[in-house]
């Protein structure tokens, strides 16, 4: 599993809106300044947070973007899980993916399926106010 750029860059997305959601609505492009993506790329990613209600946009004279919810009701595998369409380790495991005509005699179906659970609880146990203060609780490991 490989987390593309768009899930990577919808996570800095919504932090940076959810530090700043003091600010009301803020126009995409100094989001885009301040993460250093391109404002191309966040047209392409900012219509999926938007159609499923995480972030709610304004067109016009001080429009701009802001979150629906306080950063702690956020979990981080709800937003991969729309950037990326899906968290599954392999094919067979993905959503609507047809059944796999060896499923009855797979003896690592088991271990995927654990693995997906994995992903999918770890990621689900991570909101985006916890990965607002992450940099400031850095662990003795990684010190």
């Amino acid at each position: 599993m490989l987390i593309s750029t768009k899930g990577r860059y919808a996570l800095r997305v919504m932090i940076d809106l959810a530090q700043n959601k003091e600010s009301g609505h803020v126009a995409m492009k100094i989001v885009a300044s301040r993460q250093g993506i391109s404002l191309k790329y966040l047209e392409r990613i900012l219509p999926v947070l938007t159609k499923n209600g995480l972030i709610e946009g304004v067109h016009g004279k001080g429009g701009g973007y802001r979150l629906c919810r306080e950063p702690k009701e956020y979990k981080v595998g709800e937003i991969l899980r729309l950037t990326e369409g899906n968290l599954a380790p392999v094919s067979c495991l993905e959503c609507n993916a047809p059944v796999c005509e060896r499923k009855d005699q797979c003896h690592t179906i088991g271990m995927w399926t654990d693995f997906h659970k994995m992903i999918n609880d770890y990621f689900d146990g991570i909101t985006l106010e916890d990965l607002m203060h992450r940099n400031t609780e850095l662990s003795e490991d990684e010190k």
